[in-house]
């Protein structure tokens, strides 16, 4: 399949210019921010109401947003590409040439939610299971941008969707990106929406961040096995691992343990007062 004609650029007007990666990144974080918004109004989803206040979810929005961006820039500098940032330090803040990573950003967003839930009197398990489940939204249209920046793209496949990428050389490869969007996006988001609407995970702090660590270091693995590793790394000891699943295996079974902790904990009675 021939790539799609589609300008990354969605307006120019001299040097200013407006890009579908940007605003994908846009879209994400005030979509994210309305299922937050969405989350914290509605009571009965949570033990015994919710945590937020409007004012708490309005202001998680700015928050997640310097978490991303530092996190997810600052992680990709150092863990895909640190010796060419060395070399070209003032292109570590061109962030519209894309080089974002989900991993640094993850750990931007833990970092900004912690300063803020002990600035907001917060519990922290709860404020990040609302942005937990929120998340996959973001993904969704960062993974879209991927795609359109023809960037992140898989190995050469011989599939019948297989994707000829403009800077992917001659062969088609498999659209990986697409994969993500739909792995880590929409599916993750489904699942972690019956666990809060139809499975009280809500009631149960920590337990929708675990599912969401876990449903995405799951999700991020199996797709490296098409992705394309990027060029300045390729493949690490002896060619089985990228550095995507070596980042991404320890996420899934921490999840998977924090859901079982966090599951846990909240089954315990409460003890019991003293007369």
């Amino acid at each position: 399949m021939p790539f799609p004609d589609i300008d990354p650029v969605l307006i120019q007007i001299g040097p200013f210019a407006i890009r579908w990666y940007a605003l994908a990144y846009i879209a994400g974080l005030i979509l994210g921010w309305r299922y937050i918004v969405a989350l914290a109004e509605t009571d009965r989803l949570w033990q015994p109401r919710s945590p937020l206040t409007r004012n708490d979810a309005d202001d998680t929005l700015l928050w997640a947003a310097l978490g991303v961006i530092l996190g997810g820039r600052i992680g990709y500098v150092f863990l895909y590409n640190p010796a060419y940032y060395v070399s070209h330090p003032l292109e570590i803040f061109y962030v519209w040439q894309g080089g974002m990573s989900f991993h640094g950003g993850a750990f931007g967003v833990l970092v900004a939610m912690f300063f803020f839930a002990r600035t907001r009197g917060i519990p922290l398990p709860s404020l990040m299971d609302a942005v937990s489940a929120a998340v996959p939204i973001g993904l969704f249209f960062g993974r879209l941008a991927n795609f359109i920046n023809s960037e992140l793209w898989g190995r050469v496949t011989d599939t019948p969707w297989g994707v000829v990428f403009p800077n992917g050389g001659p062969l088609p490869r498999h659209p990986s990106q697409l994969y993500e969007a739909f792995l880590e996006g929409i599916l993750l988001f489904i699942v972690l929406r019956l666990l809060t609407h139809n499975f009280d995970a809500l009631k149960k702090p920590g337990v929708v961040t675990g599912a969401f660590v876990c449903g995405y270091g799951i999700a991020r693995t199996f797709v490296e096995f098409f992705r394309e590793p990027d060029q300045q790394i390729g493949y690490l000891f002896g060619g089985w691992f990228t550095m995507g699943m070596l980042l991404s295996l320890p996420m899934a079974i921490a999840g998977a343990a924090l859901v079982w902790y966090f599951a846990r904990a909240a089954a315990k009675p409460a003890p019991a007062k003293r007369k």
